[in-house]
């Protein structure tokens, strides 16, 4: 069968080759030298492949699609890091590093059956609008809005700042409302929070590091500094990282300049380089104690094992993620980009706290994590053992508390959000954000309110019972006791009242977070959490003089 392909076919493979070939050659020369004819083999192989599956193939392939699976096919066989950026996503590229976006300044959540604003930024478009939390999104500019997923809504609702989107939305108890608002720059703050724990104690909370990072970081330090800080927590607790010379900068405010900070070793020279402290500290001698815990990934990893390692800070909370690897972005064609994995980082000690081990995977392509035969020990400046591949150790500990399978199943079904909006309508005002407390009353309200909820879940120990009663199937002894395992059964169904009793104490103040955020935002949610946390208690006390030398003697 003959088939005449189309002249643009011919022109945009033609094209395809010679871009790919040039792409060969560009790089750093000694890497690219030794292997450019395997390069230049597999590339040729590559657009023939493509070609001719175009071309060929018994229906429409859609090159657009089949380019793309091949190129995230790539970079799934190396680390979950290295991805590619199509000019479709550079908003979001935008904001992971700079924290900007042109919006209305709000987070939305899928829900029940449709999508709600979740929380409004205090200050910007939404808030300023009057648009509530619990207000059901209907219409984007005229167009419903109901079939479509929260990733879709989100970017209805982004736009260039100065333009206007008009949005319909069904507020509980008052109908359909319609609001018309201007979009913004939309600037979320590296640090959402910065207060006094008490007359001595100044506190920082570093979401993120994008761009502005250390600069929000100096500015929270000197404002505190001037309400008589004179010892300071840092809480990376939830922060995934972001910038690398973003947190040299921050250690850097806390170490002497010209102090080794980090380095970094990559497959080509110019990425084996240490990073210095260059500028002139804020205090060097402050006491400080950072937070940490499962989710304080990559920079916040750097800030807090270079800290660590100096005898800076006192560490405490969970160990850290353990993500010790370096990206950085390159530009490619038609407006795209490449973030790729180019490094791993090291902390002053020598350690690199890398958890999982991309480079060497197992035969059916898993990922392990770093065997403890090859975890090696280092020291810290004053001889204390620190240890690779675990990320940070805390110095102090804080176990996880047990939140019971009832607690996932009340985030799980919006609970805590529903009942919130509620108390909001019959609560016009409530006292301030650290000093606000649910009644006895109050919670038990609640809990009766949930009651008349069909809230559901299982606990493991029915999980437990399910695995016993098919394995009693299996070996054919049900029979014989399934009245016992079935009594057993219903003895073990969940009581929702009975359980979250058993929780009361997280419960409540998780309860309580939500509904003071429907009246302070963000800023009274963080000072509210500040009250009664184990992880402050415990920093509190690894600052009075006598524990924190006891911590950094060792």
């Amino acid at each position: 069968m003959n088939i005449e392909p189309k002249k643009t076919r011919k022109r945009t493979f033609k094209g395809l080759i010679a871009l790919l070939l040039a792409v060969a050659v560009i790089g750093p020369a000694a890497k690219i030298g030794d292997d450019f004819f395997e390069i230049s083999k597999n590339l040729e192989i590559f657009s023939d492949l493509y070609k001719n599956i175009n071309l060929y193939y018994a229906d429409d392939t859609k090159p657009g699609d089949l380019m793309k699976t091949g190129i995230d096919a790539m970079l799934e066989s190396l680390d979950p890091y290295t991805t590619y950026i199509p000019e479709s996503r550079m908003e979001d590229y935008r904001f992971m590093t700079t924290g900007q976006y042109g919006g209305i300044g709000s987070l939305i959540r899928t829900m029940d059956d449709g999508i709600y604003i979740s929380e409004p930024y205090q200050g910007f478009p939404a808030e300023k609008a009057g648009l509530m939390s619990g207000d059901k999104i209907l219409k984007v500019d005229g167009k419903s809005i109901l079939d479509k997923d929260q990733e879709e809504v989100s970017e209805f609702l982004k736009g260039s700042p100065g333009s206007t989107v008009k949005i319909e939305v069904a507020r509980q108890g008052e109908g359909v409302k319609e609001f018309s608002i201007k979009r913004e720059e939309i600037k979320i703050p590296d640090v959402p929070f910065k207060g006094m724990i008490d007359t001595q104690t100044g506190y920082i909370k570093l979401n993120g590091f994008t761009q502005t990072a250390s600069k929000e970081v100096r500015d929270a330090f000197k404002e505190l500094e001037g309400q008589g800080m004179t010892q300071l927590v840092l809480d990376l607790r939830g922060n995934g990282g972001g910038l690398l010379r973003e947190a040299v900068n921050i250690v850097n405010f806390f170490v002497p300049r010209g102090t080794d900070i980090v380095s970094t070793r990559g497959n080509i020279e110019e990425w084996d380089k240490t990073h210095k402290g260059l500028n002139e500290p804020l205090s060097v001698d402050i006491p400080m104690v950072v937070l940490i815990d499962e989710g304080s990934a990559s920079a916040s990893e750097i800030v807090s094992g270079t800290l660590q390692d100096l005898d800076r800070a006192v560490i405490v909370g969970q160990q850290s993620f353990g993500k010790g690897l370096v990206q950085q972005t390159k530009d490619i064609a038609y407006g795209s980009k490449l973030k790729l994995t180019v490094a791993k980082y090291y902390t002053p000690s020598g350690r690199c706290i890398q958890k999982l081990d991309y480079f060497h995977k197992t035969d059916i392509g898993g990922v392990e994590v770093m065997p403890d035969s090859l975890v090696k020990e280092f020291r810290t400046k004053n001889n204390r053992p620190v240890f690779d591949g675990r990320g940070i150790e805390p110095d102090i500990k804080i176990e996880d508390e047990s939140l019971g399978k009832v607690v996932g199943a009340l985030f799980k079904g919006n609970y805590f959000f529903k009942y919130a909006t509620e108390y909001k309508k019959s609560h016009p005002e409530i006292s301030k954000a650290e000093d606000f407390s649910l009644s006895k009353d109050e919670f038990q309200a609640f809990v009766h309110w949930l009651t008349e909820k069909n809230v559901s879940y299982s606990t493991d120990t029915e999980d437990a019972l399910d695995d016993l009663i098919n394995t009693a199937k299996d070996e054919r002894y049900y029979d014989d006791s399934s009245s016992q395992l079935e009594g057993l059964r219903a003895a073990l169904k969940p009581d929702v009242k009975s359980d979250v009793m058993k929780y009361e104490r997280i419960v409540k103040l998780l309860l309580e977070s939500e509904i003071v955020s429907r009246y302070e935002f963000q800023d009274g949610r963080a000072r509210h959490g500040l009250r009664d946390n184990p992880f402050i208690e415990e920093a509190l006390k690894s600052l009075k003089p006598e524990a924190r030398t006891k911590i950094l003697k060792g």
